[in-house]
């Protein structure tokens, strides 16, 4: 069964803040908190792999600095981190086997738009079990390249447009995903209208170039993904150079090794692009997930 934690009073400062674990079923945010009718709210997806969460503190950092870009109020993050610990431990329990995957979501919306808790933040950590990706992980995914709208380097140019922050408004990636389904592919590598990688909608885009592995640049307004800086630091351990620079859509299409890394579904290669093939490097992608996977 899912486990779900309510953080009372989650921000920092606040008294009579505490972890308090609940039915999942139970109801939690009101009909106008702006994090349901508005998306205004920030969340972080915590991968929890053979028991062992994963870097939970970097995501508590990126939790932060996206409730600042949103001035969101500074949440309590010693309330969150105790809070997806409760969650994890109960989900644990409860099963019979440790499953491979499973994850905490960790949410912070702005609260009640009205009523005697107006302005009140809700926090919450749900934990659940994440379906077997081994197939994804060996054999790779096929996608389809989609443009974002917007040029590149949005963010510095259009703050308000909160690009790189992690929010909860994801209609569009989710749109972008079932775009993707539809056509059979599983999954989308989002581009800028002046030719430029971006990221996938749930994932950060490793191409190889050489000897060399680049991710686009977080200061181009992206998310600075925590399984990302993992993986560096196994493919570096490899012989590889790893490198945070513009990548070029030119590149991605000129490019054999490409993957999509995440926190919950950790590195997959990627084996199609816009139906070209590429190839999967079997044995360098088990090693940085080997590795991914004893990182704590």
């Amino acid at each position: 069964m899912p486990a779900l934690v309510v953080c009372a009073a989650p921000v920092a400062g606040m008294p009579g803040c505490r972890a308090e674990l609940v039915d999942p079923e139970t109801p939690i945010a009101t009909a106008t908190d702006a994090g349901l009718t508005r998306g205004d709210g920030v969340f972080e997806t915590v991968g929890v792999h053979q028991g062992r969460m994963h870097d939970l503190e970097p995501h508590l950092e990126r939790l932060a600095q996206s409730a600042s870009m949103l001035d969101l109020p500074a949440p309590d993050l010693g309330a969150m981190r105790d809070a997806i610990a409760l969650a994890v431990r109960t989900l644990l329990e409860g099963l019979p086997t440790v499953p491979p995957t499973a994850l905490a979501k960790v949410v912070y919306t702005r609260g009640p738009e009205h009523g005697p808790h107006a302005g009140r933040p809700t926090g919450f950590v749900y934990a659940d079990v994440f379906p077997d990706v081994t197939r994804e992980r060996t054999e790779g995914v096929a996608v389809i390249t989609l443009s974002r709208g917007y040029p590149h380097a949005i963010g510095a140019k259009a703050p308000w447009l909160l690009a790189g922050a992690k929010t909860l408004s994801y209609a569009v990636n989710m749109a972008a995903e079932r775009h993707a389904k539809s056509h059979g592919l599983q999954d989308v590598i989002l581009t800028t209208t002046d030719g430029y990688v971006l990221e996938a909608p749930r994932a950060s885009v490793l191409v190889r170039v050489g000897d060399e592995v680049v991710t686009p640049a977080a200061e181009g307004g992206l998310l600075h993904g925590t399984a990302q800086r993992a993986a560096f630091a196994s493919f570096t351990a490899r012989g590889l150079a790893c490198t945070y620079r513009d990548v070029t859509v030119d590149e991605l299409e000129a490019a054999e090794h490409v993957w999509l890394t995440d926190s919950v579904q950790l590195l997959r290669p990627v084996n199609e692009i816009d139906g070209r093939a590429l190839v999967v490097d079997r044995a360098l992608t088990d090693g940085v997930n080997a590795d991914l996977l004893a990182h704590g």
